[in-house]
C-alpha cells in the first residue's frame, strides 16, 4: 500500500507512547492511514510502488492537532460590531445573538461548517468536535449529516457533537422556542446518527458524542437519558460546565453544576466538560478521580473577560486536559495552533497568583494533541509513531521569524506561535493541504458559496 516519504525532516516531535520527545534529521513514512516507520535514510530501503517523495529538509513534523470544542455555526457571525461583548452585558448579548442562531438554514449550517473546517486544517488541526447545538425548527434534522458532508469534502476527521436544548426560557433556561427540542426529539436523533455515522474502529474519520448542551438549559431527563444512550451505544459524553452557571444551578436544583452531574452519572473516563474555569478546588479533584475531562478554551478569555483557567491546578491533580478553539461567538477565529499558544501565555500572564507552577511550554502542545485524543476516547491519533494514525503537519522553519527558535521544536509553537497556515496537512495518510492549496477542493470555490449562504442572514 503506498504512502509517502518525509525525506530528511529537520526535526520530528514524535511519542511512542512514552512522553514527547524530538527526532532530529530523520525520514517519516506513511503507509496507507498510517505511520510505517520513523528514522534515518528510510529512503535507502525498497519503497512500495507509488510511494510518494517530498522533500523535508528545514520542516518541523508535528502531531497532527485535535480540537475538542467548537461551534462551527457561530463562523457565520464573527467579527460584528453591533456583538461586541465589550458593550452589552451578558443577557443583551444573548438576546441579540440567538434570534440570529434561529435563522440559519440548512445550507448556512453546511457552509459555516466548511468555513470552520478549512480554518482548522491550513492550521495543522486533523481532528475536530463539533458541539452543535442550534437546532432552529425550519432547519429540519439533516445538520449533523451536513456536518459529515462537509469532513467528507474536505478530508477532516471529524467527530460530531449532536448537542440540543429542552429547558423552555419560561422556565429558566436562554434558549428561544424556535431551538428548542423536546427530550424525545433530541435522543431520538442522537440514536439516528450514532447508527447511521458512528465507526469505531482504528482510524475511524467518522465518530458521534452525545452532548446535551448545558445542563442550565435542558431537562434533568434530557441528561440521564443521554448518559442511558452514550453508554448503551458505547460513544463518548460531552456538555458545557463550570462557565459561570453554578449559582444558577444551586438556586434551581440546591446542588452546584459538578454535584447535580455527578448525581445522574454524567461523569466518568467517557465524559468531557468544556471550560470549568469556576470549579473548585475540591471539584477539580473529583474530575480527576472520576476520570471526567475537560476541554480547556483559552482564547474567548480575551472577549468575554471572565478569569483564567487553573490548568496548573488541573494538571497537578491528574485531569485530563485538551484544548478546543470554542465558537466563533467568543472566539473569531477557527485556530487550533493560535489556541495552544494563548494557553501558555495566558497561564503566565496569572502564574503569581497560583498555588501551582504552568506547565513546561510542551505540556500545552500534548494537550492539543495526547490530551485531545484521550478526551475523544482514541488511542489511534494525536501521537506520532509506527503504527498510529497519518495525521501530522509540517512547518518550514527555514525563514527568518523562526531565527534562534528552531533549537526546541517541542515549545515554539506554545511559546513562540506560528504566524502562517502549515506548510502541509496530512489526515489519515492523505495530504489535504499543502503549499497554500487544499487538495481536494478549490477554495475560491469554497469561499463564493459560504459568503453567498452567510448573505441569508443580512438579507
Amino acid at each position: 500500500m503506498a504512502g509517502v516519504l518525509f525525506r530528511n525532516c529537520a526535526a520530528v516531535v514524535m511519542d511512542d507512547g512514552s512522553g514527547m520527545r524530538v527526532l532530529r534529521d530523520v525520514d517519516l513514512l506513511t503507509e496507507g492511514p498510517q505511520i510505517k516507520a520513523i528514522g534515518p535514510d528510510l529512503g535507502a530501503q525498497d519503497l512500495p510502488p507509488g510511494t510518494l517523495i517530498r522533500e523535508a529538509t528545514g520542516w518541523f513534523v508535528y502531531p497532527g492537532l485535535i480540537n475538542t470544542h467548537h461551534h462551527f455555526f457561530q463562523t457565520f457571525v464573527r467579527n460584528r460590531a453591533d456583538l461586541d461583548w465589550t458593550k452589552l452585558s451578558v443577557i443583551e448579548w444573548l438576546d441579540l445573538i440567538y434570534p440570529i442562531f434561529s435563522r440559519l438554514s440548512e445550507d448556512c449550517f453546511y457552509h459555516s461548517s466548511l468555513t470552520a473546517m478549512a480554518e482548522l486544517i491550513k492550521h495543522g488541526c486533523t481532528t475536530a468536535m463539533d458541539h452543535q447545538y442550534c437546532f432552529p425548527r425550519h432547519a429540519g434534522k439533516a445538520l449533523i449529516d451536513r456536518q459529515f458532508e462537509a469532513a467528507e469534502l474536505l478530508g477532516m476527521r471529524f467527530h460530531a457533537g449532536r448537542g440540543g436544548n429542552t429547558l423552555p426560557k419560561s422556565e429558566g433556561s436562554t434558549i428561544p422556542d424556535a431551538m428548542l427540542e423536546s427530550t424525545d426529539e433530541f435522543i431520538a436523533d442522537c440514536q439516528r446518527v450514532i447508527e447511521t455515522y458512528h465507526d469505531p474502529d482504528p482510524f475511524s474519520m467518522r465518530q458521534v458524542v452525545v452532548a446535551p448542551c448545558q445542563p442550565v438549559n435542558c431537562y434533568k431527563d434530557t441528561l440521564v437519558q443521554s448518559v442511558a444512550l452514550a453508554r448503551d451505544k458505547g460513544v463518548i459524553l460531552h456538555t458545557h460546565l463550570g462557565e459561570g452557571e453554578s449559582p444558577v444551578m444551586a438556586q434551581r436544583t440546591g446542588m452546584r453544576t459538578v454535584d447535580y452531574c455527578e448525581e445522574i452519572g454524567l461523569v466518568g473516563p467517557d465524559t468531557f466538560y468544556a471550560h470549568c474555569w469556576e470549579l473548585t478546588p475540591d471539584e477539580l479533584a473529583r474530575l480527576a478521580a472520576s476520570g471526567t475531562g475537560v476541554s480547556h478554551c483559552p482564547e474567548p478569555v480575551y472577549l468575554v473577560g471572565e478569569e483564567v483557567t487553573d490548568i496548573p491546578a488541573m494538571s497537578a491533580l491528574g485531569v485530563r486536559i485538551g484544548l478546543g478553539a470554542d465558537g466563533a461567538a467568543s472566539n473569531d477565529n477557527s485556530n487550533l495552533m493560535h489556541c495552544i499558544h494563548s494557553a501558555y501565555m495566558l497561564q503566565c500572564l496569572v502564574a503569581a497568583s497560583r498555588q501551582h507552577p504552568v506547565p513546561p511550554p510542551s505540556e500545552f502542545l500534548s494537550y492539543a494533541t495526547t490530551g485531545g485524543a484521550s478526551l475523544l476516547g482514541r488511542s489511534d491519533i494525536g501521537r506520532l509513531a509506527p503504527g498510529m494514525a497519518a495525521d501530522l503537519f509540517a512547518i518550514d522553519t527555514r525563514r527568518m521569524e523562526y531565527v534562534g527558535t528552531r533549537h526546541d521544536p517541542s515549545s515554539l509553537i506554545p511559546k513562540v506561535g506560528i504566524g502562517r497556515p502549515t506548510d502541509l496537512t496530512m489526515i489519515n495518510g492523505k495530504i489535504v493541504w499543502e503549499g497554500g492549496s487544499f487538495a481536494r477542493v478549490d477554495e475560491t470555490t469554497l469561499f463564493e458559496s459560504a459568503e453567498t449562504a452567510l448573505m441569508t442572514l443580512t438579507t
